[in-house]
């Protein structure tokens, strides 16, 4: 356990040692050309057309199991500390200053959102995984639908069996009132989001607070109820959390191919205007 943590962090550091490596010398390779009077637009411009077709690439290589080039991880890390070269190249290539063209503006536009998106989905994906292992074992996202309803059989089928075999009428009350539309579908997205499990205690509260008007057999029955609630909250708690990687993923990924449609627009454009598409 402690090399692997150790092994980690070399590996990080080492990651970060050659981005500032990199952008060093790139740093050193603008500069030069600008002390040089040098119009070092094109040069970055082609610098960050590159860097950003790169990462583009790590979209495409993580739908490829063949040829096994690299592990996903090592290309998660390249993604990110490209990522971070690319903000640099793009503060060289703008000069730190708003355009003013349609097709500038547009383009500006689009890079920042993409990287603040990137910074996002750099966020999310660190934190996420962690909160959803301390609730719960790993489900699947699309199995979930199936599991919730499951779990929604599950209680009708108890709550059947109480009032046939109990007379569980309070407990058939509470499930028509508070639980059928807990069951049904996916809810408390906003405390799911905050990883707040307020509405699942006010739930479980109710429920207690029945106990006292409960026979010993429905409080048996009552005790497997407060189980599928916990369940179900935990179910949607994966739902919310796993959701919300595959929309930023359903963001992200689209922002990069128009940012370089525009690119394409860009550059064709560029150099038609400097006559070398004659």
């Amino acid at each position: 356990m402690v090399e692997s943590v150790t092994s980690f962090w070399t590996r990080r550091l080492r990651s970060v040692l050659l981005t500032l490596v990199a952008a060093l010398l790139l740093v050193l390779v603008f500069y030069a050309g600008s002390i040089a009077f040098v119009d070092t637009a094109y040069l970055t411009g082609w610098v960050l057309f590159a860097v950003i077709l790169m990462l583009a690439f790590f979209n495409l290589r993580k739908r490829l199991t063949y040829p096994p080039l690299l592990k996903a991880a090592t290309w998660l890390r390249l993604h990110v500390y490209l990522g971070c070269l690319a903000v640099l190249v793009f503060a060289f290539h703008t000069r730190m200053q708003i355009p003013t063209g349609a097709l500038e503006v547009t383009l500006y536009l689009l890079f920042v959102t993409l990287a603040a998106s990137g910074f996002v989905g750099l966020y999310l994906s660190r934190t996420i995984p962690n909160s959803l292992a301390d609730r719960g074992n790993e489900v699947i996202f699309e199995r979930i639908p199936r599991f919730r309803r499951e779990l929604g059989e599950r209680m009708q089928a108890l709550v059947l069996a109480a009032v046939e075999t109990e007379a569980a009428f309070i407990l058939s009350d509470f499930y028509r009132d508070r639980l059928h539309a807990y069951l049904a579908g996916p809810t408390d997205y906003w405390a799911h989001l905050i990883r707040s499990t307020r509405p699942r205690e006010l739930l479980l509260h109710e429920l207690h607070e029945l106990r006292r008007y409960l026979s010993d057999g429905e409080i048996a029955v009552a005790e497997e109820i407060a189980e599928i609630i916990r369940l179900k909250y935990d179910l949607d708690f994966h739902y919310v959390r796993q959701g919300l990687l595959k929309i930023w993923l359903f963001i992200h990924i689209p922002l990069t191919w128009v940012l370089l449609l525009f690119l394409l627009a860009h550059i064709v454009i560029v150099y038609a205007f400097a006559g070398t598409f004659a």
